[in-house]
């Protein structure tokens, strides 16, 4: 009988700790000013240290003394390596730039890419545009 009775008890008093739990559909508490998709996109560091490379062995490159030959490069930062294979220069707007092919071996696989770069007024080049062939 004593078992009964302290059986009771635990079932009272436990039955007082559901009774005031968490109301899952309580809206009143929940706060609705936090969003799960406003985390901005992650910029691929190693993707803009691949461009600079790139741009840096074009803009190096002696396009006279080449020949048409593969130009190899490789970051170290990023693990990337490729091959340039073609730099046609172009003088025509008053501007010397360089539009190029190039390879990419990364840890996200191997691709080919197009771009072009230009020589600014202050002497430094700029890269107009990268990315891959379509």
């Amino acid at each position: 009988m004593a078992g009964a009775i302290a059986l009771c008890v635990a079932a009272f008093s436990l039955s007082g700790c559901m009774s005031a739990g968490l109301d899952l559909a309580d809206t009143a508490t929940v706060d609705k000013s936090l969003s799960t998709g406003s985390v901005p996109a992650a910029v691929n560091r190693d993707s803009l240290s691949d461009e600079v490379t790139v741009r840096n062995a074009v803009s190096s490159a002696d396009v006279a003394k080449t020949g048409g030959n593969p130009i190899p490069w490789a970051n170290s930062s990023s693990g990337s390596a490729g091959v340039i294979s073609s730099i046609e220069e172009d003088r025509s707007n008053g501007q010397i730039c360089r539009r190029f092919t190039t390879t990419r071996h990364s840890y996200q696989g191997i691709a080919k890419f197009d771009g072009n770069t230009c020589l600014l007024g202050n002497g430094e080049w700029y890269l107009t545009s990268f990315g891959p062939r379509s």
